[in-house]
Formats: structure tokens, C-alpha cells, sequence
């Protein structure tokens, strides 16, 4: 019988969502961090759930030829991979996202997934840190406690820098209230916003003074929590200096004649794709997925699947965006295109009531990682458009709303990944849905 603290040996077998590594132990199925499919480990277990339990390799018996030494620290936010030799984890999540397929949407994937590569270093434009006292980091994998966020090599060495000024910021007492930081920069990192989370409705008089780093156009704090008062919520945003959103020129690649630079803001508080070295790439490749015709992006953020194609010459694209922050960066970057471009801030299940779509239209969704609502893919299933593109970032909700589109009559006629965070278990996934 396992318990915690046990240690056990373990042949692994084949990885699980979300990093771990699945083995089994008298019949019992253990995940297992740290560790590569067919290698024999010691494990020391963590916890014992429901017909699980959870563990972490201690010794390695027999290590794959996969393996990579001199990692820093694998449980350090965005590192649960690194142990891993960089196309095996390309492999890996190919096979994770056909694992997902297979139990979850119960399809069979017949060709092998492409997974595009990322440089491993420096690919993060976007960083959420965490503050603990007078410490910034990341956390650690399962814990709520910090490592340095320089020891992944997410960042650009110039960026880590920036880090260390905030962090002495945080040490000399000019940040005390501040829980949580967010950091946005554009792909060449020329500019940074900041956007804090406060513990309380104070805004400390060091973070003013946090403009006057390299490269920063901009902060914004947040205090307080959603809830219902006289005006709907207790939350706050202000401005405490210059304006905390970034541009970035992206161009968007094809043949030269062709090629397509594109102008987009975003602000540190909207969602963003962040690997800045596959960004235009993603975008190019959903576009080229798009036929003539009307276009609807759901979950559009910022624009960046919108904005390319009224950049590449479509002319009928409504972009739906229920966020406060992505729908502002996303009427400004709709702008310049006119009446090509169409911006809506709306949920989109209220959007989807209000305006159904025609058979002719393409609609791209960019769910978050729960996925489509229930209301929004019974919606879109029961529309008929006839084309969907689906962005994912979570294979699970994928799976499962993959197995709906098929179930409503859609085929999948096309699926591929972008490896968008080198050394996660993260994956996202790109799928064509045709109308069967």
C-alpha cells in the first residue's frame, strides 16, 4: 500500500497532460515528474489520491539517451521539461495531444502531429511574477514557493536584468503591497509595461518611480476582487504612469511580394500569445487556412488573427473580444482597416444569440484553457459555418470540444501544434474543421 514518503522503482511509460510521466505500480497508475518515457527511476511519493498517485524521480536506474544534465532546477515554473532533449519534447507532445484525441474525443489521429520548434531561450514576452514578502519569482511546480525566473532562461538576458531591478525594488521596501507583476514587452523588447496587483487600495510611491527603468512605456495597478456592489464590482484599475501597453510591428511571412507587416498593441493586462518567436508564424498560419468569404474570430484578444487577415486583404472580419482589456487594444488595432475589420466587446455567447453566422463563413476560435462554453460550441456546432479553425492551448478541452464539432457534423481535416513555451508540457494545437 503506498503512502507518502514511500519510494518505489519504476519503468515510465508514456507522458500524461499537464508534465507528469505515467507508470504503473502493482496495477496502481503513478504520474511522475521528472522522468522520460523508458526509463527506470527511483520515485519518492508525494500524495495518494483516487486510484492515482503522484511522484517525483529521485535516482535515475536506467536514464534514456534523452536525458540532458546541468538543469538548474526542473520544478521552476516553465522548466518541467528541460530535462528532456529538446526534439524528444517536440515528440512528446505530439504524442500528448493524440493521447487526447484518442481518450477524450475518441478520434484516431492517422499522421504523425507536426510540431513547430521554438528557440529555447529567451522566446517569453509575457511573465507573470509572483511576490512573497520582499522575494519575486516564479513558483515552484506543485508548491507556493519561489525560484528565480532567470534559471528557465524564458527571458531575454536583458529582460532578467529588468527583473533584477524590480527585485531590488522589492527588497528595499518601496513595492510592499504589491502581490503579484505582470510584464509585457514587444518582440524586440524595446518597450516593457507593467501591470501590479496591489493587497490593498494604495498605490505604494515606489512604483511611480519604476517608469525611469529601461524601456518601460507604462504601468497600471489593480486592487481588489470581482463582486457585486453598487457599481458591479469591487475592483479597481488605475494608471500610475504613461500608458501600459506596448507596440509591436509583426511581419507576417509568405513570399516576398507578399509578405504583410502588421502594427498591434497590447496591453500588460490582455491576453497575449507569448513566445515572440513564433508569433507571425501562428498568425500566418491560421490565415492561410482562411478561403474567401466572411470571417468571424471569437475569442479574438487583441486582434491578432483579425487584424492579419484585414492585413492580408480580407474584407468582411468581426472580431468578438468579452475581455475589458483585450477588447481596447483590440478596437484600436481594428483602426486602421475601417469597415474590413469589425471589433464587438461582447461575450461571446451573447454574440453568438444575437448575430448567427451564415453557411459561408469561416470561424476561428482562441478559447481559454477551459475551452468553449456549452452555450458557445452548442452555438457554433448547430450554425453550420463552414469552416472552423480552432487555436488551443489546452488538449484537454480541445479533445472534448473536438469530439463535439464531429458529433455536429464537422470533420477534422487538418491538425498541427506550435511548440509556443520550449521546456513545458504546454502545447498548442492548430485544427482545420470542415463541414462533413
Amino acid at each position: 500500500m503506498l503512502s507518502p514518503s514511500s519510494v518505489i522503482d519504476l519503468t515510465i511509460e508514456k507522458p500524461a497532460a499537464g508534465g507528469r510521466m505515467i507508470a504503473r505500480h502493482e496495477g496502481l497508475v503513478v504520474l511522475v515528474h521528472a522522468a522520460i518515457p523508458g526509463e527506470r527511476v527511483r520515485a519518492v511519493v508525494e500524495r495518494v489520491g483516487q486510484g492515482v498517485a503522484y511522484a517525483a524521480a529521485i535516482d535515475v536506474i536506467e536514464p534514456s539517451a534523452d536525458r540532458r544534465t546541468g538543469i538548474h532546477d526542473w520544478a521552476c515554473g516553465g522548466n518541467v521539461y528541460a530535462h528532456i532533449a529538446y526534439p524528444r519534447q517536440l515528440r512528446l507532445k505530439a504524442e500528448i495531444v493524440a493521447d487526447a484525441l484518442a481518450r477524450i474525443g475518441k478520434m484516431a489521429v492517422g499522421a504523425p502531429i507536426l510540431v513547430a520548434p521554438s528557440p529555447e531561450s529567451g522566446y517569453r514576452m509575457r511573465a507573470r511574477f509572483h511576490v512573497r514578502g520582499r522575494r519575486l519569482g516564479y513558483f515552484r511546480e506543485g508548491t507556493h514557493g519561489l525560484c528565480d525566473p532567470a534559471t528557465t532562461r524564458q527571458l531575454l538576458p536583458e529582460t532578467c536584468e529588468f527583473v533584477e531591478a524590480l527585485s531590488a525594488a522589492l527588497g528595499d521596501g518601496r513595492l510592499d503591497g504589491v502581490t503579484e507583476i505582470e510584464l509585457g514587452e514587444n518582440v524586440p523588447a524595446t518597450e516593457r509595461a507593467l501591470h501590479v496587483e496591489l493587497s490593498r487600495p494604495h498605490v505604494p510611491n515606489g512604483l511611480a518611480g519604476l517608469a525611469g527603468l529601461p524601456s518601460v512605456v507604462g504601468i497600471a495597478a489593480s486592487f481588489g476582487s470581482p463582486g457585486r456592489g453598487s457599481g458591479g464590482t469591487s475592483r479597481r484599475t488605475v494608471t500610475v504612469g504613461g500608458t501600459a501597453c506596448v507596440l509591436d510591428t509583426l511581419r507576417l511571412p509568405g513570399p516576398p511580394a507578399a509578405a504583410v507587416d502588421l502594427r498591434l498593441q497590447h496591453h500588460a493586462q490582455a491576453f497575449f500569445q507569448a513566445n515572440r518567436f513564433l508569433l507571425a508564424d501562428l498568425a500566418a498560419r491560421v490565415v492561410s487556412f482562411v478561403p474567401a468569404g466572411p470571417v468571424l474570430d471569437l475569442y479574438a484578444g487583441v486582434g491578432l488573427f483579425s487584424a492579419s487577415l484585414a492585413a492580408s486583404g480580407w474584407t468582411s472580419v468581426v472580431a468578438v473580444e468579452g475581455d475589458r482589456a483585450g477588447a481596447a487594444d483590440l478596437r484600436a488595432n481594428a483602426a486602421p482597416f475601417g469597415p474590413s475589420l469589425s471589433p464587438v466587446e461582447m461575450a461571446v455567447e451573447a454574440y453568438l444569440v444575437a448575430h448567427p453566422t451564415t453557411a459561408e463563413t469561416t470561424v476561428i476560435v482562441d478559447p481559454p484553457r477551459t475551452g468553449m462554453s456549452r452555450e458557445a460550441s452548442a452555438a457554433i456546432a448547430g450554425q453550420k459555418a463552414r469552416t472552423l479553425i480552432y487555436v488551443s492551448c489546452d488538449v484537454a478541452t480541445f479533445a472534448r470540444d473536438a469530439r463535439k464539432l464531429v458529433d455536429a457534423g464537422y470533420r477534422l481535416s487538418h491538425l498541427e501544434a506550435f511548440d509556443l513555451f520550449p521546456n513545458t508540457a504546454h502545447v498548442e494545437a492548430l485544427a482545420v474543421f470542415s463541414r462533413a
